[in-house]
């Protein structure tokens, strides 16, 4: 999340919203979010109701859901899907930022 924080000013440039989905419980979250100062949205998910949505793969070896990125249009449509097979396959923000620079050019 730290990653995001960095360079929240060009994803919100681009017109994107980060909405971040975890495990935890409401009063984690708002815990977590106010210590860190994290300028964009925490889901609280315990009971893994988005997880389930969008398929993301709970891995008890490797200590919970692996990361997953997820680029859903405004109409609803997921137009970017990267599923992380660890805590460290998660993609640059230059990659992503890159990837959404592709996105709007195709509007």
């Amino acid at each position: 999340m730290a990653q995001l924080r960095q360079d929240y000013a060009e994803f919100t440039r681009r017109g994107v919203e980060i909405v971040v989905v975890g495990p935890e419980g409401e009063g984690a979250f708002q815990d977590y979010w106010r210590k860190e100062n994290l300028p964009f949205i925490g889901l609280p998910d315990p009971q893994a109701k988005v997880l389930k949505l969008y398929d993301q793969e709970v891995s008890l070896f490797k200590l919970g859901r692996m990361p997953a990125q997820v680029f859903i249009d405004k109409q609803g449509m997921a137009r970017y899907v990267h599923y992380g097979g660890s805590m460290s396959d998660i993609p640059k923000n230059s990659e992503l930022l890159g990837l959404i620079d592709q996105l709007n050019e195709e509007k």
